[in-house]
């Protein structure tokens, strides 16, 4: 009988996924930590209004600096990089749980947007995109006329 070498990374991997899945079943689309290639994504909160959509993202140790916003078509992409203050050869590490590293965020708009008067702020860690709605996704009131 031969041994089989144990691999629990791969063995992590899979449950990840698997987890993954069971969560978007019941909750719809996550934001996930990638443990394989050590990326991350932000948090992220959409929210549309008559005229516009708001677009705010946790980007807690960044500076506007370290991120782009673009707009192509329908799909808004944040991306950007967190990179790690120093790195002290000497230092022992007895908890990490701050992530770092490159990221990229893709959303999909629910309503056409006129991206020349889009505007982007950033203060206290948190990215706030105004996204102005075209003239044709305006909602508009139509009168009933009775007779």
């Amino acid at each position: 009988m031969a041994l089989i070498p144990w691999r629990p990374s791969g063995e992590l991997s899979a449950l990840q996924r698997e987890m993954n899945r069971l969560f978007e079943q019941f909750f719809g689309e996550l934001p996930r930590l990638d443990i394989a290639n050590g990326g991350w994504m932000p948090r992220l909160e959409m929210a549309e209004m008559k005229d516009s959509l708001t677009i705010k993202a946790e980007l807690p140790g960044l500076e506007a600096k370290d991120v782009d916003v673009a707009i192509s078509g329908d799909t808004l992409t944040i991306k950007g990089e967190k990179k790690q203050d120093h790195e002290d050869k000497d230092e022992t590490h007895y908890l990490m749980e701050r992530t770092y590293g490159a990221f990229s965020r893709m959303v999909r708009l629910p309503a056409p947007v006129a991206a020349d008067k889009t505007k982007a702020t950033f203060k206290n860690g948190v990215l706030t995109i105004s996204l102005p709605k075209t003239e044709a996704a305006k909602q508009k009131a139509i009168p009933i006329n009775v007779g």
